[in-house]
């Protein structure tokens, strides 16, 4: 292990032996980051309230922070082909810190839903992380590298639930965990100003050439069609899940806040999936692995059926079932960018901007569908339209010829 650079220091891409530190602190920063798009979910009702709100205008607190994080994805990740990598991380991470503030500070809902916004589109910081992080490891190493930054991705997308949740029962407020945050991406930016390596693409495309590029790439590219509708659906059936599973134990099982809180933190036994994707796509095996991580996603939805309503034994079940779902959904998007990330470095950044744009779509209609299904046949409607998300994707996985193997590295 080497020690991390002093700081000032600028140091440049040199592919090769990742040190250790940088593995994980670009794993810290990614999911310290993308924690700030999930914040405000569990306190819609405190935040609503506070902003005068009615309940059929409050899913807007979330929505505005997802428009922002999709338009990112199209509009910001791929100026991670053009600009200079650090410079653009440090930059947008600053709109997040604003965002942030505005919504410590903010007193009215308009200004509030403006800040979320700006709080998606910081937050694609993440995305042009990833990608560098692919660009740092040699070939044989990439999908390991990409799995172990995943796997601080997803920690921070599990966690964020329910460290808002303990943070605002704690302090008395739900101002604190936006206040929190934006200090943490004070703190975060200054490391990463530190010892982020440079990385300065190629000379290529201007802005304009850079976006009209993407749609050839959707055309063009099946290799990227094929693995965002399999993340699509994947991520669609962790959504539906996760906006649904809160109202299951409110109503079945008369779990608190603070017990569901406390259930959310069962799924991030799901995130040691990503390094172990990793390891596994190094060595040519991810056809069969994405059949398996598809698999997994569909069987934990069955399996809460096969228990009393309302027992112990059921309670335990939706425990496992979370946590074999957020294992498929975290091994699934890293073998997804790992074979992205082989098709070319000078088109790395577009290509995780549309993957990711594609399977954010697919959640958020899974979101929609699981408030739907639930309002009108509980658990039972639900977790039937949660299963046939990813045996869709099982169905189109099946279509793929399979590749030939490749030696172990």
């Amino acid at each position: 292990m080497t020690a991390p650079p002093a700081a000032g220091a600028v140091p440049a891409v040199s592919p090769g032996a990742i040190p250790v530190w940088l593995t994980l602190l670009l794993a810290t920063a990614c999911g310290v980051i993308v924690a700030n798009i999930y914040y405000a979910q569990p306190l819609i009702g405190p935040i609503s309230a506070a902003l005068g709100l009615s309940p059929g205008a409050a899913g807007l607190i979330v929505t505005m922070t997802q428009i922002g994080y999709g338009a990112g994805l199209l509009l910001v990740v791929p100026l991670g082909d053009l600009v200079e990598n650090r410079r653009l991380v440090l930059a947008v991470m600053g709109l997040a810190f604003l965002g942030l503030v505005g919504a410590a500070l903010a007193q009215g809902a308009a200004a509030f839903l403006a800040a979320a916004l700006v709080i998606g589109l910081g937050s694609v910081a993440v995305q042009i992380l990833v990608p560098l992080a692919a660009h740092l490891a040699p070939e044989a190493m990439r999908g390991r590298m990409v799995g172990n930054v995943m796997s601080g991705l997803m920690l921070g997308i599990m966690l964020a639930r329910p460290v808002a949740s303990f943070t605002t029962a704690a302090l008395g407020s739900w101002h604190a965990i936006f206040w929190i945050s934006a200090a943490a991406m004070v703190l975060l930016g200054l490391v990463l100003r530190a010892a982020l390596p440079r990385r300065q693409p190629p000379p290529g495309l201007r802005y304009g050439q850079l976006l009209g590029s993407m749609g050839r790439l959707v055309v063009e590219v099946r290799p990227l069609r094929r693995r965002a509708l399999y993340q699509a659906g994947q991520f669609g059936a962790f959504s539906l899940f996760w906006t649904t599973v809160p109202l299951q134990l409110a109503q079945e099982f008369h779990l608190t806040q603070t017990g569901i809180a406390l259930f959310a933190l069962a799924g991030v036994a799901g995130a040691i999936a990503a390094p172990i994707a990793g390891r596994v796509a190094d060595r040519g095996l991810v056809r069969p692995a994405s059949g398996l991580a598809m698999l997994a996603v569909a069987l934990s939805f069955p399996m809460t059926w096969l228990a009393p309503a309302g027992s112990t034994l059921a309670l335990g079940l939706l425990v496992a079932s979370a946590i074999l779902l957020d294992f498929g959904v975290s091994a699934n998007v890293v073998l997804g960018q790992r074979v992205l990330f082989t098709l070319g470095a000078e088109m790395r950044s577009r290509l995780n901007g549309l993957f990711m744009a594609t399977f954010f779509l697919g959640g958020a209609l899974g979101s929609a569908l699981g408030g739907w299904s639930f309002a009108a046949g509980g658990w039972a409607w639900s977790s039937l339209a949660g299963l046939a998300l990813p045996v869709l994707a099982l169905g189109y996985w099946a279509t793929e010829p399979p590749a030939p193997r490749r030696p172990a590295a």
